[in-house]
């Protein structure tokens, strides 16, 4: 499981209410919520978004609220993947329940540049950016059948109509 795209590079504590506003919160479509993604406080973000593109930022990403919009918010913009200094504890477990894979790797983040190219490869833990290479935990094999399957309800679906 490897992404690559452009960095979009942000800093520490940016929480839920900024990821997506409350007025939006009425829906749950991915297309809605990735229109309005950073949308009070980086406009036309998501139309500077290109399908593929990744997210680096500092410490506590996800932060506020618990709110599952925010990681939908992201992939529905066409996010593939956020590599951050930390996360928040339920925003991390919300991205992964949702499909977003997310990655923790504080050197990483440190060397990103705004525009510059990354990958991240979840099968061998490594992360590319700027020349250089940083070692992350791999997933295992279960998280990836996760995320590839677009998040825990689709791949307990399949799970269980395997089973049936």
């Amino acid at each position: 499981m490897i992404f690559s795209g452009r960095i979009h590079k942000f800093g520490d504590h940016i929480d839920t209410d900024v990821i997506i506003p409350a007025p939006l919160l009425g829906s749950t479509d991915p297309q809605v919520l990735g229109r309005g993604c950073f949308s009070e406080v980086f406009p036309g973000f998501s139309e500077r978004v290109r399908p593929g593109d990744l997210i680096f930022a500092g410490e506590n990403f996800g932060c506020g609220s618990s709110r599952e919009h925010a990681p939908i918010a992201i992939k529905g913009a066409g996010i593939a993947c956020v590599v951050a200094a930390s996360f928040s504890r339920i925003f991390y477990r919300s991205a992964i329940n949702i499909g977003l894979p997310i990655a923790i790797c504080p050197a990483a983040v440190e060397a990103a540049k705004e525009g510059e190219q990354a990958a991240v490869d979840f099968t061998a833990g490594r992360i590319t950016v700027g020349g250089k290479s940083f070692a992350i935990p791999p997933f295992p094999p279960e998280l990836i059948a996760i995320l590839d399957s677009g998040g825990l309800v689709p791949f307990m679906e399949k799970r269980l109509k395997k089973n049936a």
